[in-house]
């Protein structure tokens, strides 16, 4: 069912009261809005906290941000806002703020990228840093403009974070998944290491997701070194782990690659891949050997 326009004000507030009770804003930081029409954003106003905002004081614009109802001012970065409801049709609510371990890498200039925890893998994937714009200007909308398509998440250079979602809450829910992972990411590097996930252990957590029916068109994914993982379904990362496991059938050709078909797809092989491959196993036996003569 459909929300009136006043259910959508009420949301707007709460959102804001939880945001200022998180400690996420202070003074008048931070902005909220959602589009409730084709051409119509309800969006939070300049100049007031956002602990004690009131519904009467939230005000409304068209897509080029000139107002159309309201006594008080939008907020000077509505055009970030704006620019995500052009570019990403599916969304309809934007949070942004300034939580304090996500700002924190923000400043530090570390995206919050790779492969740690399932639920971040499966709810945000990766979050992206995007590059320092002026405030109030154009600039962060077309920073953050490249990522819209895979991303819900944002860290903001030097300046703070960003979330979208399809409404407010999703958009709030996000803010709050990305600050307490923050917050771990932190904690863990206090205590002297980040655990990133192998890419064996990644692919069973996007598999639990692609089962979910979540997007996997859009999905970032997320990084292991220097590669993304996006899907479970990666068959060439997975080779060694399937020697012992699966019947395989090999043909040598002219360009020194090796053909492997298993369960109907192709997987091709560089002869030094094999080689390694080989290389693997044969130490493996070897030392198994040297474990069961040494227990004879």
């Amino acid at each position: 069912m459909e929300k009136t326009e006043s259910q959508h004000r009420n949301d707007i507030i709460d959102i804001c009261k939880r945001i200022h009770a998180n400690g996420w804003v202070a003074s008048n930081d931070g902005n909220v809005s959602i589009r409730i029409g084709p051409n119509t954003v309800l969006c939070t106003p300049t100049g007031l906290s956002k602990g004690y905002i009131t519904s009467d004081q939230l005000i409304k614009v068209n897509l080029d941000g000139q107002k159309i109802e309201g006594f008080l001012q939008p907020s000077s970065e509505i055009k970030m806002h704006l620019d995500v409801y052009k570019n990403k049709e599916t969304i309809n609510a934007v949070v942004h703020a300034h939580p304090p371990f996500a700002t924190g890498f923000a400043v530090a200039g570390v995206p919050l990228d790779e492969c740690v925890m399932p639920e971040i893998i499966i709810g945000l994937g990766s979050i992206p840093l995007t590059k320092f714009g002026t405030p109030s200007t154009m600039e962060i909308p077309e920073n953050i403009r490249p990522y819209l398509k895979e991303y819900n998440v944002f860290l903001l250079e030097n300046h703070g974070a960003l979330s979208i979602g399809e409404d407010v809450y999703k958009a709030y829910y996000r803010m709050e998944s990305l600050e307490l992972f923050a917050k771990i990411n932190f904690i863990a590097r206090l205590i002297g290491k980040v655990n990133v996930l192998n890419e064996e252990e990644v692919k069973k957590v996007i598999k639990v997701r692609e089962q979910f029916g979540l997007d996997t068109e859009n999905y970032p994914g997320c990084r292991i070194d220097g590669k993304v993982i996006k899907s479970a379904n990666d068959l060439a990362s997975s080779f060694a782990s399937q020697t012992n496991k699966e019947e395989m059938k090999y043909s040598f050709s002219s360009n020194k690659t090796v053909s492997q078909k298993q369960n109907d797809e192709k997987l091709i092989l560089t002869r030094d891949m094999l080689v390694e491959v080989i290389t693997t196993v044969v130490k493996n036996v070897l030392s198994n050997i040297n474990i069961l003569s040494n227990v004879k």
